[in-house]
């Protein structure tokens, strides 16, 4: 996959980074053919997770797996024609992780890494509406240059759509799980939460795409429970 270039600024400043063109036919067929691939292993391991032969045993192992294919797909470019590609598969990914996730036991020492790998993804959107390239290091988009005469197509209607729809009924369902969360005897996993310093955390999932997509109105945006009730 063609990398990205950056240019001197001349003045000791940052120097400015432009975008690699578009995947050819040709990248875009073999991308695809390898994700298909990645994609169609892990629903196979996943499905028979609870057999000892499956290499997805754990949230860990499925979340350290599904993130390879974001970074993969991070690193499409933000160009046309290439650009709705990046966008659809990222969709494809959100709503497969966001199902699978509620089939395995919640636990506290995974939580730390289920709310890193949910924060890379909102930022990851945000990366994909403002069609900017990602920053693997900083885990964030970052502005480019566009090649001489190419374009990036902003997301559909119908893509931000199904990416709220996406965002919205993943969240109910990461909170309907947390109800399975081994309290310890605290009476709630809302005060579970709290004492390991994870709740703001989950109340601000995808507070930025959300946002970013204008669905934050009204009473949601000033709710602070955000998706966890009150305890």
């Amino acid at each position: 996959m063609p990398g990205f270039e950056t240019q001197p600024s001349g003045d000791g400043a940052t120097p400015s980074m432009t975008m690699p063109h578009a995947l050819s036919p040709a990248q875009e067929r073999k991308l695809l053919d390898y994700l298909e691939d990645i994609f169609l292993e892990i629903t196979r391991n996943f499905k028979k997770r609870a057999d000892p032969s499956s290499t997805l045993p754990t949230l860990q192992t499925y979340l350290e797996a599904t993130h390879h294919i974001l970074s993969l797909i991070l690193q499409i470019p933000p160009v046309d024609p290439s650009t709705s590609l990046r966008t659809s598969l990222l969709l494809r990914l959100t709503g497969e992780v966001l199902q699978a996730i509620p089939g395995y036991t919640p636990d506290t020492e995974t939580l730390p890494l289920l709310l890193a790998w949910l924060h890379d993804l909102d930022q990851a959107w945000l990366a994909v509406i403002h069609a900017q390239a990602w920053d693997p290091e900083e885990s964030r988009g970052i502005d480019g240059e566009l090649p001489l005469g190419a374009r990036a197509t902003p997301m559909s209607q119908t893509e931000r759509t199904r990416l709220r729809s996406l965002l919205i009924s993943g969240t109910d369902g990461l909170e309907e799980w947390l109800e399975g969360l081994d309290t310890k005897g605290e009476g709630s996993f809302e005060i579970t939460l709290q004492r390991l310093g994870l709740e703001q955390s989950f109340n601000e999932l995808f507070a930025g795409t959300l946002a970013e997509m204008g669905s934050l109105v009204g009473s949601e945006i000033n709710d602070p429970r955000g998706m966890i009730g009150t305890c």
